[in-house]
């Protein structure tokens, strides 16, 4: 079953090639599609559901699905959850360590300015969730994925690591290098923000896929999937960046840090 048949059934809608068809629900009917439409909720954004779609219609439908989990749930301090989206890494590599600036056996470097992300991983009492798995991914520095579903005429960054994967330490801190990603155009009137993914697991937490935004970047005030995060919770996903006095180079450094549920 395809994510628009799955969400369209849940808030009393079908989607057949391409249209969209009301459905009649009684009473009954209706609650029924209201505890699907939860289960949906939590399928989505931890990507259990696939997204067999374009880069335009997979992030469409993680809007209206976003938008309605995000009024169906009460803010928390919970991190705000948002879409995989469609380029999450499928074909392992061998370098994905926390450097993404330079590849192994690379000489050259990747293009864009380099950034230092570190944060800290707790649970919704504060406590430190130590050796979580944590996968961050991003575009290149002209907006494209090294992914082999994305179309962006953008050209690839072949010195570009573009995925690290690590485990958080016994604190529950963590720490990366890599480029600011640049924007890309989603539809005519939709370009997507810089933005770095995340998606977060431990045993015994619920998994966690969300996106760190850069902060003072004028699209961040009209991306369609930040609107969607309640106001109250948005800027939890926004990093001001400062460039270090200390260091020499000047690196922005940023904190973004993120809490997860218990199961």
């Amino acid at each position: 079953m395809y994510t628009n048949d799955v969400v369209g059934a849940a808030i009393g809608e079908r989607y057949v090639s391409g249209q969209r068809l009301p459905l009649e629900l009684g009473g009954s009917a209706w609650h029924s599609s209201i505890s699907s439409f939860s289960a949906v909720c939590d399928q989505f954004v931890t990507g259990a559901i696939s997204m067999k779609m374009t880069r335009r219609t997979s992030l469409q439908t993680a809007l209206g699905v976003l938008v309605l989990c995000g009024t169906s749930q009460s803010a928390t301090a919970l991190t705000p959850a948002q879409t995989k989206g469609p380029f999450f890494p499928k074909i392992d590599q061998a370098d994905k360590d926390r450097d993404m600036t330079l590849i192994d056996g690379h000489s050259e470097h990747a293009l864009g300015e380099v950034v230092d992300v570190h944060g800290q991983v707790v649970d919704e009492t504060g406590a430190p969730v130590g050796n979580a798995l944590v996968d961050v991914w991003q575009a290149n520095h002209h907006g494209r994925y090294a992914h082999e579903a994305d179309s962006n005429p953008a050209a690839l960054d072949p010195h570009f690591q573009g995925w690290s994967q690590f485990r958080t330490n016994v604190e529950g801190r963590y720490r990366f290098r890599t480029i600011i990603p640049g924007a890309y155009p989603v539809a005519d009137n939709w370009s997507r923000p810089p933005h770095i993914h995340f998606k977060v697991a431990l045993r015994g937490y619920h998994e966690l896929s969300t996106q760190m935004y850069f902060g003072g970047h004028k699209l961040n005030d009209v991306d369609r999937l930040l609107l969607a995060v309640p106001k109250a919770q948005r800027g939890s996903l926004v990093v001001a960046f400062k460039r270090d006095a200390g260091n020499e180079s000047g690196m922005l450094k940023g904190e973004f840090n993120l809490v997860l549920r218990k199961v």
